[in-house]
Protein backbone atom coordinates (compact mmCIF):
# COMPACT_ATOMS: atom_id res chain seq x y z
CA UNK A 1 0.00 0.00 0.00
CA UNK A 2 1.51 3.34 -1.10
CA UNK A 3 2.07 6.09 1.44
CA UNK A 4 1.10 9.60 0.34
CA UNK A 5 1.97 12.90 2.02
CA UNK A 6 -0.62 15.66 1.52
CA UNK A 7 0.73 19.12 2.40
CA UNK A 8 -2.01 21.51 3.44
CA UNK A 9 -3.92 18.47 4.69
CA UNK A 10 -6.08 20.49 7.12
CA UNK A 11 -7.40 22.75 4.35
CA UNK A 12 -10.45 22.41 2.14
CA UNK A 13 -8.68 20.62 -0.70
CA UNK A 14 -6.46 18.71 1.72
CA UNK A 15 -9.25 17.00 3.64
CA UNK A 16 -11.17 16.14 0.47
CA UNK A 17 -7.99 14.69 -1.08
CA UNK A 18 -7.25 12.71 2.08
CA UNK A 19 -10.75 11.23 2.14
CA UNK A 20 -10.42 10.29 -1.53
CA UNK A 21 -7.05 8.60 -0.90
CA UNK A 22 -8.33 6.68 2.13
CA UNK A 23 -11.29 5.45 0.05
CA UNK A 24 -8.80 4.26 -2.57
CA UNK A 25 -6.68 2.36 -0.02
CA UNK A 26 -3.63 4.62 0.30
CA UNK A 27 -1.82 5.24 3.57
CA UNK A 28 -1.95 8.98 4.25
CA UNK A 29 0.21 11.54 6.04
CA UNK A 30 -1.13 15.08 6.53
CA UNK A 31 1.19 18.04 7.01
CA UNK A 32 -0.18 21.46 7.92
CA UNK A 33 0.54 24.36 10.29
CA UNK A 34 -3.14 24.19 11.31
CA UNK A 35 -4.65 21.51 13.53
CA UNK A 36 -6.16 18.46 11.81
CA UNK A 37 -9.59 18.40 13.48
CA UNK A 38 -11.54 16.00 11.28
CA UNK A 39 -13.21 12.65 12.14
CA UNK A 40 -10.52 10.92 10.01
CA UNK A 41 -7.72 11.89 12.43
CA UNK A 42 -7.36 8.28 13.66
CA UNK A 43 -6.83 7.03 10.10
CA UNK A 44 -4.13 9.55 9.19
CA UNK A 45 -0.57 10.20 10.34
CA UNK A 46 -0.61 13.86 11.35
CA UNK A 47 2.44 16.14 11.18
CA UNK A 48 1.85 19.65 12.47
CA UNK A 49 4.56 21.67 10.79
CA UNK A 50 5.58 24.34 8.31
CA UNK A 51 6.68 23.54 4.74
CA UNK A 52 9.28 26.32 5.14
CA UNK A 53 10.96 24.44 8.01
CA UNK A 54 13.53 21.79 7.02
CA UNK A 55 13.08 19.60 10.10
CA UNK A 56 9.30 19.59 9.76
CA UNK A 57 9.56 18.66 6.08
CA UNK A 58 12.00 15.81 6.76
CA UNK A 59 9.72 14.48 9.48
CA UNK A 60 6.74 14.52 7.14
CA UNK A 61 8.58 12.80 4.27
CA UNK A 62 9.67 9.77 6.32
CA UNK A 63 8.86 6.53 4.42
CA UNK A 64 6.64 8.41 1.93
CA UNK A 65 6.20 7.15 -1.67
CA UNK A 66 4.29 10.10 -3.18
CA UNK A 67 3.74 13.78 -2.33
CA UNK A 68 0.66 15.85 -3.15
CA UNK A 69 1.75 19.42 -2.51
CA UNK A 70 -1.15 21.81 -1.96
CA UNK A 71 -0.02 23.88 1.06
CA UNK A 72 -0.26 27.58 0.26
CA UNK A 73 -1.06 30.89 1.96
CA UNK A 74 -4.29 32.10 0.38
CA UNK A 75 -4.67 35.48 -1.37
CA UNK A 76 -6.04 37.32 1.69
CA UNK A 77 -2.87 36.52 3.69
CA UNK A 78 0.00 39.07 3.99
CA UNK A 79 2.21 39.25 0.88
CA UNK A 80 5.31 37.88 2.63
CA UNK A 81 3.39 34.82 3.86
CA UNK A 82 2.13 34.13 0.35
CA UNK A 83 5.53 34.48 -1.32
CA UNK A 84 7.56 32.54 1.25
CA UNK A 85 5.01 29.72 1.48
CA UNK A 86 4.43 29.46 -2.27
CA UNK A 87 8.05 29.83 -3.40
CA UNK A 88 10.41 28.94 -0.53
CA UNK A 89 8.11 26.23 0.81
CA UNK A 90 7.69 24.58 -2.60
CA UNK A 91 11.45 24.67 -3.24
CA UNK A 92 12.20 23.08 0.12
CA UNK A 93 9.54 20.39 -0.37
CA UNK A 94 10.93 19.53 -3.82
CA UNK A 95 14.56 19.53 -2.72
CA UNK A 96 13.94 17.27 0.29
CA UNK A 97 11.72 14.97 -1.83
CA UNK A 98 14.46 14.81 -4.46
CA UNK A 99 17.07 13.94 -1.83
CA UNK A 100 14.83 11.18 -0.47
CA UNK A 101 14.14 9.72 -3.92
CA UNK A 102 10.37 10.35 -3.75
CA UNK A 103 8.81 8.69 -6.79
CA UNK A 104 6.18 11.32 -7.61
CA UNK A 105 5.52 14.88 -6.53
CA UNK A 106 2.12 16.24 -7.65
CA UNK A 107 2.10 20.03 -7.44
CA UNK A 108 -1.28 21.75 -7.09
CA UNK A 109 -0.94 25.04 -8.95
CA UNK A 110 -3.80 27.28 -10.12
CA UNK A 111 -5.26 28.83 -13.27
CA UNK A 112 -4.31 32.12 -11.56
CA UNK A 113 -0.97 31.61 -13.35
CA UNK A 114 -2.67 32.85 -16.55
CA UNK A 115 -3.43 36.26 -15.01
CA UNK A 116 -6.26 38.19 -16.70
CA UNK A 117 -6.13 36.69 -20.20
CA UNK A 118 -7.18 38.17 -23.54
CA UNK A 119 -8.56 34.96 -25.05
CA UNK A 120 -10.38 31.72 -24.20
CA UNK A 121 -10.18 28.83 -23.76
CA UNK A 122 -6.77 28.80 -22.11
CA UNK A 123 -4.30 26.04 -22.92
CA UNK A 124 -1.38 24.75 -20.91
CA UNK A 125 0.97 26.31 -23.48
CA UNK A 126 -0.37 29.86 -22.98
CA UNK A 127 1.89 32.49 -21.40
CA UNK A 128 2.00 32.75 -17.62
CA UNK A 129 1.31 36.14 -16.06
CA UNK A 130 0.38 35.90 -12.39
CA UNK A 131 -1.69 38.73 -10.87
CA UNK A 132 -0.79 39.80 -7.34
CA UNK A 133 1.45 37.94 -4.86
CA UNK A 134 -0.60 34.72 -5.10
CA UNK A 135 -0.46 34.49 -8.90
CA UNK A 136 3.23 35.43 -8.98
CA UNK A 137 4.08 32.82 -6.33
CA UNK A 138 2.22 30.13 -8.27
CA UNK A 139 4.11 31.00 -11.48
CA UNK A 140 7.47 30.87 -9.68
CA UNK A 141 6.55 27.58 -7.98
CA UNK A 142 5.82 26.02 -11.38
CA UNK A 143 9.24 27.12 -12.64
CA UNK A 144 10.82 25.37 -9.64
CA UNK A 145 8.82 22.24 -10.52
CA UNK A 146 10.28 22.37 -14.04
CA UNK A 147 13.81 22.52 -12.59
CA UNK A 148 13.22 19.30 -10.67
CA UNK A 149 11.67 17.60 -13.69
CA UNK A 150 14.95 18.31 -15.47
CA UNK A 151 16.75 16.60 -12.58
CA UNK A 152 14.74 13.45 -13.30
CA UNK A 153 11.83 13.76 -10.88
CA UNK A 154 8.25 12.96 -11.93
CA UNK A 155 6.43 16.23 -11.13
CA UNK A 156 2.87 16.42 -12.48
CA UNK A 157 1.51 19.99 -12.24
CA UNK A 158 -2.24 20.46 -11.87
CA UNK A 159 -3.86 23.82 -12.70
CA UNK A 160 -7.39 23.67 -11.28
CA UNK A 161 -10.13 26.22 -11.80
CA UNK A 162 -11.78 27.59 -8.63
CA UNK A 163 -13.03 24.44 -6.93
CA UNK A 164 -15.89 23.89 -4.53
CA UNK A 165 -17.53 21.08 -2.58
CA UNK A 166 -17.86 19.81 1.00
CA UNK A 167 -15.91 21.96 3.50
CA UNK A 168 -15.69 24.91 1.05
CA UNK A 169 -16.77 28.30 2.34
CA UNK A 170 -14.59 31.37 1.69
CA UNK A 171 -16.01 33.70 -0.95
CA UNK A 172 -18.77 31.20 -1.88
CA UNK A 173 -20.23 31.56 1.62
CA UNK A 174 -21.41 35.03 0.51
CA UNK A 175 -23.68 33.48 -2.14
CA UNK A 176 -24.84 30.69 0.17
CA UNK A 177 -25.60 33.07 3.05
CA UNK A 178 -27.65 35.38 0.84
CA UNK A 179 -29.51 32.41 -0.70
CA UNK A 180 -30.22 30.97 2.75
CA UNK A 181 -31.52 34.26 4.16
CA UNK A 182 -33.71 34.90 1.11
CA UNK A 183 -31.95 37.79 -0.63
CA UNK A 184 -31.30 38.60 -4.25
CA UNK A 185 -27.59 38.24 -5.00
CA UNK A 186 -25.55 41.05 -6.64
CA UNK A 187 -23.14 40.26 -9.45
CA UNK A 188 -20.44 42.46 -10.98
CA UNK A 189 -21.59 43.14 -14.55
CA UNK A 190 -24.49 41.43 -16.30
CA UNK A 191 -23.33 37.89 -15.53
CA UNK A 192 -23.32 36.85 -19.19
CA UNK A 193 -19.68 35.78 -18.97
CA UNK A 194 -18.75 32.09 -18.78
CA UNK A 195 -16.83 31.29 -15.58
CA UNK A 196 -15.81 27.65 -15.31
CA UNK A 197 -15.68 26.07 -11.85
CA UNK A 198 -14.69 22.60 -10.65
CA UNK A 199 -16.00 20.15 -8.08
CA UNK A 200 -13.32 19.09 -5.59
CA UNK A 201 -14.19 15.42 -6.14
CA UNK A 202 -13.32 15.77 -9.83
CA UNK A 203 -10.06 17.46 -8.85
CA UNK A 204 -9.20 14.63 -6.45
CA UNK A 205 -9.90 12.13 -9.21
CA UNK A 206 -7.48 13.91 -11.58
CA UNK A 207 -4.77 14.07 -8.90
CA UNK A 208 -5.12 10.38 -8.04
CA UNK A 209 -4.72 9.54 -11.74
CA UNK A 210 -1.33 11.30 -11.55
CA UNK A 211 -0.33 8.81 -8.85
CA UNK A 212 -1.70 5.73 -10.59
CA UNK A 213 -0.85 6.15 -14.29
CA UNK A 214 2.62 5.63 -15.79
CA UNK A 215 5.30 8.29 -15.29
CA UNK A 216 5.65 9.22 -18.94
CA UNK A 217 1.93 10.05 -19.15
CA UNK A 218 1.63 12.12 -15.98
CA UNK A 219 4.96 14.00 -15.89
CA UNK A 220 3.30 17.03 -17.48
CA UNK A 221 1.05 20.04 -16.78
CA UNK A 222 -2.75 19.76 -16.87
CA UNK A 223 -5.68 22.19 -16.72
CA UNK A 224 -8.56 20.76 -14.69
CA UNK A 225 -12.10 22.17 -14.72
CA UNK A 226 -15.77 21.35 -15.23
CA UNK A 227 -16.80 20.15 -18.67
CA UNK A 228 -20.30 21.67 -18.50
CA UNK A 229 -20.91 25.32 -17.56
CA UNK A 230 -23.20 28.07 -18.83
CA UNK A 231 -23.09 31.78 -17.95
CA UNK A 232 -22.15 32.92 -14.47
CA UNK A 233 -25.66 34.33 -13.99
CA UNK A 234 -27.33 31.04 -14.93
CA UNK A 235 -24.99 28.88 -12.86
CA UNK A 236 -25.33 31.00 -9.69
CA UNK A 237 -29.09 31.37 -10.20
CA UNK A 238 -29.30 27.57 -9.82
CA UNK A 239 -28.38 28.00 -6.12
CA UNK A 240 -31.06 30.66 -5.57
CA UNK A 241 -33.60 28.42 -7.35
CA UNK A 242 -32.59 25.47 -5.16
CA UNK A 243 -33.02 27.68 -2.06
CA UNK A 244 -36.63 28.10 -3.21
CA UNK A 245 -37.23 31.66 -2.03
CA UNK A 246 -37.93 33.20 -5.44
CA UNK A 247 -34.79 35.34 -5.47
CA UNK A 248 -32.63 36.32 -8.44
CA UNK A 249 -29.15 37.33 -9.53
CA UNK A 250 -29.00 41.12 -9.90
CA UNK A 251 -26.40 42.52 -12.31
CA UNK A 252 -24.61 45.73 -11.28
CA UNK A 253 -22.70 48.19 -13.52
CA UNK A 254 -19.20 46.78 -13.83
CA UNK A 255 -16.86 49.79 -13.80
CA UNK A 256 -18.38 51.75 -10.88
CA UNK A 257 -18.59 48.58 -8.76
CA UNK A 258 -14.95 47.63 -9.45
CA UNK A 259 -13.76 51.14 -8.55
CA UNK A 260 -15.85 51.04 -5.37
CA UNK A 261 -14.41 47.64 -4.43
CA UNK A 262 -10.86 48.90 -5.01
CA UNK A 263 -11.47 51.72 -2.56
CA UNK A 264 -13.17 49.41 -0.04
CA UNK A 265 -10.30 46.93 -0.28
CA UNK A 266 -7.80 49.72 0.41
CA UNK A 267 -9.86 50.63 3.51
CA UNK A 268 -10.11 46.95 4.60
CA UNK A 269 -13.90 47.10 4.31
CA UNK A 270 -14.38 44.57 1.50
CA UNK A 271 -14.24 40.77 1.75
CA UNK A 272 -13.12 40.54 -1.88
CA UNK A 273 -9.54 40.78 -3.12
CA UNK A 274 -8.40 42.04 -6.51
CA UNK A 275 -8.25 38.67 -8.28
CA UNK A 276 -11.92 38.00 -7.41
CA UNK A 277 -13.50 41.32 -8.34
CA UNK A 278 -11.28 42.11 -11.35
CA UNK A 279 -12.10 38.77 -13.02
CA UNK A 280 -15.70 38.18 -11.82
CA UNK A 281 -17.29 39.82 -14.87
CA UNK A 282 -14.85 38.33 -17.41
CA UNK A 283 -14.89 35.02 -19.23
CA UNK A 284 -12.69 32.51 -17.45
CA UNK A 285 -12.42 28.98 -18.77
CA UNK A 286 -9.67 26.57 -19.71
CA UNK A 287 -9.37 23.70 -22.13
CA UNK A 288 -9.34 20.32 -20.37
CA UNK A 289 -8.69 18.36 -23.58
CA UNK A 290 -5.17 17.42 -22.55
CA UNK A 291 -6.32 15.93 -19.23
CA UNK A 292 -9.18 14.14 -21.00
CA UNK A 293 -6.84 12.58 -23.56
CA UNK A 294 -3.77 11.83 -21.45
CA UNK A 295 -5.29 11.13 -18.02
CA UNK A 296 -8.69 9.86 -19.10
CA UNK A 297 -10.21 12.65 -16.99
CA UNK A 298 -14.03 12.68 -17.12
CA UNK A 299 -15.60 15.36 -14.87
CA UNK A 300 -18.62 14.09 -12.96
CA UNK A 301 -20.09 17.48 -12.02
CA UNK A 302 -21.20 20.55 -13.99
CA UNK A 303 -20.88 24.07 -12.53
CA UNK A 304 -24.52 23.92 -11.37
CA UNK A 305 -24.08 20.44 -9.84
CA UNK A 306 -20.96 21.54 -7.95
CA UNK A 307 -22.52 24.77 -6.62
CA UNK A 308 -25.67 22.99 -5.42
CA UNK A 309 -23.66 20.11 -3.87
CA UNK A 310 -21.60 22.68 -1.96
CA UNK A 311 -24.76 24.58 -0.91
CA UNK A 312 -26.35 21.38 0.43
CA UNK A 313 -23.23 20.81 2.56
CA UNK A 314 -23.48 24.44 3.74
CA UNK A 315 -27.08 23.90 4.87
CA UNK A 316 -26.24 20.65 6.67
CA UNK A 317 -23.33 22.23 8.57
CA UNK A 318 -24.42 25.84 9.04
CA UNK A 319 -24.56 25.61 12.84
CA UNK A 320 -20.84 24.74 12.97
CA UNK A 321 -19.62 27.99 11.39
CA UNK A 322 -22.46 30.46 12.05
CA UNK A 323 -20.28 32.75 14.19
CA UNK A 324 -16.96 32.07 12.47
CA UNK A 325 -15.12 34.15 9.90
CA UNK A 326 -11.59 34.47 8.61
CA UNK A 327 -9.43 34.34 5.49
CA UNK A 328 -9.23 30.61 4.69
CA UNK A 329 -11.52 28.57 2.42
CA UNK A 330 -12.84 26.60 5.41
CA UNK A 331 -14.62 29.51 7.11
CA UNK A 332 -16.93 32.21 5.71
CA UNK A 333 -15.08 35.36 4.75
CA UNK A 334 -15.99 38.49 6.68
CA UNK A 335 -18.71 40.26 4.69
CA UNK A 336 -17.51 43.70 5.72
CA UNK A 337 -19.58 46.43 4.17
CA UNK A 338 -21.47 43.84 2.06
CA UNK A 339 -23.47 42.87 5.15
CA UNK A 340 -24.86 46.42 5.08
CA UNK A 341 -25.46 46.21 1.29
CA UNK A 342 -27.63 43.14 1.98
CA UNK A 343 -30.34 45.50 3.24
CA UNK A 344 -30.90 46.68 -0.34
CA UNK A 345 -31.31 43.20 -1.87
Amino acid sequence: MKKVLVTGGSGFFGINMIRYLLKNKYNVVSMDIADFNYPEKDQVEIIKGDIRNTEDVRRALKDVDFVIHSAMALPLYPEEEILTTGINGTKLMLEESFQKGIKRFVHISSTAVYGIPDHHPLYETDKLDGVGPYGKAKVKAEKICEEYRKKGMCVPVIRPKSFIGPERLGVFALLYDWAYTGHNFPMIGKGNNRYQLLDVEDLCNAVEKCLALDEETVNDTFNIGAKEYTTMKEDYQAVLDFAGKGKHIVGLPEKPIIWTLRILEALNLSPLYKWVYETASKDSFVSIEKAEKKLGFVPKYSNKDALIRNYKWYLENIDQFKNQSGVSHRVPWKQGILSFAKLFF
